[in-house]
């Protein structure tokens, strides 16, 4: 006989381990079913997490051969790779088994295989050896995140021709390594192996890097990571990619047409986006509904059109982000045990890794203009803050944007040292419906880089001290 559970969650990323531990927190009985060996979704296995520990790694590397000596610490670093690598896959490991406890303190069953939906309410797992398992739920989430988006007409084998997965894995530098996609996973992970030593160049399809970002601050991005050593083909389109045992050979031409000519270098990474993962979950045949992109469509409440099935993260409209996907899992489990469960998707915060960072919540100067809505701006640089001069880390800004009639803050861009953090003040103020005299009146400690936010929010009066 099936097993009977009040909530079965597909996939164990960050949309559905939260979604998981918030029913079981409300009392529900939960099972979790994942594919992988491991619990954490592509997050935690081969996206945010070990891309952020190469990163911080690779950061830290090129600091210590570039920035050290100006400060009196005279440093030759070596770079040993295979050591770096074992130092990402620790903090791999470290998160997944914090997954794993947490499902587990939280009384959550758990089973590893395949998921499909045969019917609603009733779920069929089939494990690596074949063998079958019934379930049976009052409701069902899908959470099963993303997939690589491929080009057409181009084979990612992992060795020449690379999807994020494979450029987190490699055992050498290359020499030159070629990017296809200027967003934030091929300008992440093109800045690691630059600062490692490759020549790294990007082609990007548009005529500018992270296209739905601020163009300011996009502008600004592009300037900094050019002097940092990165190639820009922009306004280029990749029209097939040719492998050797040496190298890939990576055809383009403009974006509108005209000559095509050909980039070799060992590696190609390709990471032009990503696309929903639903396949084998049986949709089609339940007539769950997508959209034109193969996203799952849903209601405000999370609610496929199909009574009892619900999905969230990746599969569904929006960003494609992890505290997205969490935010919604813990809306969903609140839904589902009658309580208000809601996201402000007005207030979603999104960060680039690079250095510097760049983050934003909230609508571009570009949005608000589109949508005619009249807005004051304040613009503040850290060469005016006085702990980014003394830490050699100016470059960069941070831009608040206000509504001209109520002064309630409508979004803020911040491009500079540690961004990803000081976001968060932002998206907080946001939240509550603050306004720009809120923050620019609220006393932050001296010195420190978050002084910045607050010259930002005076210069949308046009009244800012330091500068």
């Amino acid at each position: 006989m099936p097993e009977n559970f009040d909530l079965i969650v597909i996939g164990t990323g960050p949309g559905g381990y939260i979604c998981a531990i918030r029913a079981a927190q409300l009392g529900r009985k939960v099972a979790v079913v994942e594919k992988r060996a491991t619990h954490g979704g592509t997050c935690l296995n081969v996206g945010c997490i070990p891309s952020k520990a190469l990163l911080h790694a690779s950061e830290l590397y090129e600091e210590a051969g570039n920035g050290l000596g100006d400060m009196g610490i005279d440093v030759e670093p070596g770079l040993n790779l295979k050591k770096m690598m074992a130092f990402k896959d620790e903090a791999v490991e470290g998160n997944i088994q914090g997954v794993a406890f947490l499902l587990k303190k939280n009384k959550i069953t758990t089973f590893q295989g395949v998921g499909r939906i045969a019917a609603p309410g009733r779920v069929e797992v089939t494990s690596g050896d074949g063998a079958v398992t019934d379930l049976k739920a009052g409701s069902i989430v899908i959470a099963t995140g993303s997939d690589v988006t491929a080009l057409p007409g181009v084979e990612i084998d992992e060795k020449r021709v690379l999807s994020s997965k494979g450029a987190l894995e490699l055992h050498k530098v290359p020499k030159k390594m070629i990017v296809v996609g200027g967003g934030v996973i091929g300008l992440e992970l093109g800045s690691v192996w630059r600062r490692l030593g490759a020549e790294v160049s990007v082609v990007e399809y548009m005529d500018r890097i992270t296209p739905e970002m601020d163009q300011e601050v996009s502008r600004q991005f592009q300037r900094i990571l050019t002097k940092q050593g990165m190639k820009f083909m922009l306004g280029h389109k990749v029209t097939g990619v040719e492998t050797t045992t040496r190298s890939a050979r990576v055809t383009i031409e403009p974006s509108k047409g005209g000559e095509h000519q050909t980039l070799s270098a060992g590696r190609a990474l390709i990471a032009i986006g990503r696309q929903p993962s639903t396949d084998g979950l049986g949709l089609e045949d339940l007539g769950v509904r997508l959209d034109n992109r193969g996203r799952v469509m849903v209601d405000e409440n999370f609610s496929t059109n199909v009574p009892g099935i619900y999905a969230i993260g990746d599969v569904i409209a929006g960003p494609m982000l992890a505290h997205k996907a969490g935010d919604e899992g813990v809306a969903v489990a609140e839904i589902l045990s009658g309580q208000a469960g809601h996201v402000n998707y007005d207030v979603i915060p999104n960060v680039i890794y690079t250095y510097p960072e760049v983050a934003s919540v909230g609508q571009t100067e570009e949005q608000l203009k589109e949508a005619g809505i009249a807005y004051n701006k304040g613009k503040f640089p850290f060469t005016a803050n006085a702990r980014a001069k003394v830490n050699h880390q100016t470059e960069g800004f941070v831009k608040v944007l206000a509504d001209k009639a109520t002064d309630r803050i409508l979004g803020v861009h911040i491009i500079g040292p540690d961004a990803g953090t000081m976001i968060a003040e932002a998206a907080v103020i946001m939240e509550f419906g603050g306004s720009s005299e809120d923050l620019a009146r609220t006393c932050h400690a001296h010195p420190t880089l978050t002084e910045a936010v607050r010259e930002a929010a005076l210069a949308v009066d046009k009244r800012p001290l330091h500068m």
